[in-house]
């Protein structure tokens, strides 16, 4: 494998060095994008229950600053549960459902960019790739055939080719797994963002029902 990259040409190098980077981004998304990182299962009930003692202090077994350290952890555990901290942040203030809402939004924004970071470089890696194998290729046999001049041995030249047909191959070979990768990574990203959202709505419907 070495000896046939060796031999490409230097188009190659461009390509490897676009593999590892798309691979890079698949890998950290993957990892980044997992339910636990996004939204845990227990977040929406832990804010909830947090909620409660808030607005009934009365009854409350946590004192004012165990509730804030509880909602500075809350913020730290996922993206939901810092948006919902932003909420019970709100609600501690004023139990306004307009203020809850918008101390929400104003965190969920950059929240939700997260979730889709790095996406459009992976796009673009996957568009660019064939035709920077295919650049390879062309490049390649413009060399061949200027070596060749006068004189072809059918041989050398049907080496050559091969050669550089090379360039195209490996192209396809990071533009084919980069496009299911940013299908896949885009599904998920959305799927977690339909979470956030289905979450925060229930946030919203449990501390101001009427």
């Amino acid at each position: 494998m070495l000896t046939i990259i060796l031999a490409t040409g230097w188009p190659i190098w461009p390509l490897l060095l676009i593999s590892i980077i798309g691979l890079a981004i698949l890998l950290e998304r993957t990892w980044f994008l997992q339910k636990k990182r996004i939204a845990p299962a227990h977040t929406l009930d832990h804010a909830l229950t947090l909620a409660i003692q808030i607005q009934d202090s009365s009854t409350s077994s946590l004192s004012q600053q165990e509730q804030t350290q509880q909602m500075t952890q809350l913020a730290t555990e996922s993206i939901l549960g810092k948006i919902l901290a932003a909420g019970l942040n709100s609600i501690s203030v004023a139990q306004d459902q307009l203020q809850c809402l918008e101390a929400m939004r104003e965190v969920a924004g950059p929240c939700i960019k997260q979730l889709n970071q790095y996406l459009n470089a992976l796009a673009t890696i996957a568009t660019l790739a064939p035709l920077m194998g295919l650049f390879g290729t062309v490049l390649g046999m413009i060399e061949i055939f200027a070596s060749q001049g006068g004189t072809s041995n059918p041989t050398q030249l049907a080496q050559g080719i091969s050669m550089a047909l090379y360039n195209t191959a490996f192209g396809l070979l990071i533009a084919i797994p980069a496009i299911a990768g940013w299908r896949f990574l885009r599904g998920l990203a959305n799927d977690r963002q339909d979470e956030l959202n289905a979450a925060t709505r229930l946030f919203i419907k449990a501390n101001f029902a009427d």
